[in-house]
């Protein structure tokens, strides 16, 4: 019964039906198969799905990205990132990943972030003399960074179904966050010195100085997420409404670039993404109360178990299950798809919740780079005018780094937890 949910669903997806709506037709077809279940169930299992506190964090944070989006926010972080890094040789590819992880902070999504830097740094590196697919790639393969550095959208998702502290897989995102961004940094050194790319600008603490009080403000709202959930003021939730009022008071008050008349606009932006989203989390709330009804991720662990135990062989499995998958599925699709059937397993097996969060989440960013769905990447391609055979060439190279980085955290758990366990959250 599992295999036919997940081969209906990828093949409702890969004949272009929308996610939410396969994962709808898909859920139904279970119950009239099964037809020991009411029909009538559908509204009330659908309505509790996205009926949970923590998930009101994903319309919060949405909407304080793109409130900041409409500051002229990267232009900002593009010039103090320039400042950091920017004279060093390939200086406007470092800056890229900086700029990225600073605008991880805020956004919590990988397309968003990709979307809002793509479309600025991309022409400047193409002006400075950057191949187009390497620029893409980058850019692209960067962004994947804002579901791995907090605040994330799908360590949100991750944590209400798997049931473990969000704030928890917030910090443990850190490090493996900026393992990806120093190994994109590496690799964009090495296409430099063999390209010939220059440095962006000569080390000056005047300019850092100066870029970092026009970028201050625009930093505020990482400060307040992170400082109000490591400091105990704040749960997730209220870091994000904490964000949204921070992010209104630096656009009207500070910046000064966003106006009353520019708020509905702000807002039908972030709420046409936060109803995709939330579709997706409704729709597959069926098909995941049929898995449990069924009792199928018990009988899936027994399976694997029967064939091994040891947790590093599975979590090699996993990583292979993931990575398909990821191809074929949107991120939140494919998390609240496979998290309630592998759960039972990763509990019996020993692995740490927290440590296969961040495994699971670091797969669906490498996947949200390669085709048929790619959804990062082609958003990248589309900002910046570049077409994928373009970015092929290049992005093999910053997908095998990401594939390193990978396997450390997969097999060096503590990479994971090292900074939850400092700070000394609790499960």
């Amino acid at each position: 019964m599992a295999l036919t949910m997940i081969g209906g669903l990828l093949a409702l997806v890969i004949f272009g039906m929308p996610i939410g709506f396969a994962l709808a037709v898909i859920g139904l077809i279970l119950l009239l198969i099964a037809g020991t279940v009411p029909l009538n169930i559908i509204p009330v299992v659908v309505t509790e799905g996205a009926n949970n506190f923590p998930l009101l964090a994903i319309p919060l944070f949405m909407v304080a990205g793109e409130l900041m989006n409409a500051c002229d926010l990267s232009r900002r972080l593009i010039n103090f990132a320039s400042s950091l890094i920017g004279f060093v040789r390939g200086g406007l590819a470092h800056v890229t990943v900086v700029t990225s992880m600073f605008f991880a902070e805020i956004s919590g999504s990988a397309v968003a972030d990709a979307a809002a830097l793509g479309s600025v740094i991309i022409p400047e590196m193409k002006k400075k003399g950057y191949p187009a697919g390497f620029a893409a790639a980058l850019v692209s393969c960067a962004s994947t960074m804002a579901i791995l550095i907090p605040p994330s959208i799908s360590m949100i998702l991750y944590g209400v179904i798997a049931q473990v502290n969000v704030a928890k897989m917030f910090m443990a995102g850190i490090i493996p966050g900026l393992m990806v961004g120093i190994s994109l940094m590496v690799l964009s050194y090495i296409f430099a010195v063999k390209k010939g790319f220059q440095v962006e600008t000569k080390f000056s603490p005047k300019n850092v100085w100066v870029s970092f009080k026009e970028a201050f403000w625009a930093l505020s709202l990482p400060i307040v997420i992170l400082g109000g959930i490591l400091g105990g003021i704040f749960t997730p939730t209220e870091a994000a409404a904490a964000a949204v009022v921070t992010a209104l008071f630096v656009g009207m008050v500070i910046y000064r670039k966003l106006t009353f008349k520019e708020l509905p606009h702000v807002m039908l932006e972030a709420a046409k993404q936060t109803a995709i989203v939330m579709f997706i989390i409704a729709t597959s709330a069926l098909v995941g109360w049929f898995l449990t009804n069924e009792q199928i991720p018990q009988a899936l662990a027994e399976s694997i178990m029967s064939v091994t135990q040891n947790k590093w062989l599975i979590l090699a499995l996993f990583n292979i299950l993931f990575l398909i998958v990821g191809m074929v599925l949107h991120a939140s699709a494919a998390i609240i798809m496979l998290v309630p059937i592998l759960m039972p397993l990763v509990h019996e097996v020993g692995i740490d919740p927290i440590h296969f969060g961040i495994v699971l989440t670091m797969n669906l960013g490498i996947g949200q780079q390669t085709p048929p769905v790619a959804s990062v990447l082609l958003t990248t391609c589309s900002v910046g005018n570049v077409t994928l055979m373009q970015v092929l060439p290049y992005l093999k190279y910053f997908l095998a780094a990401m594939l390193l980085v990978l396997a450390l955290i997969t097999y060096i758990p503590w990479l994971s937890l090292v900074v939850p366990d400092i700070i000394g959250m609790s499960n």
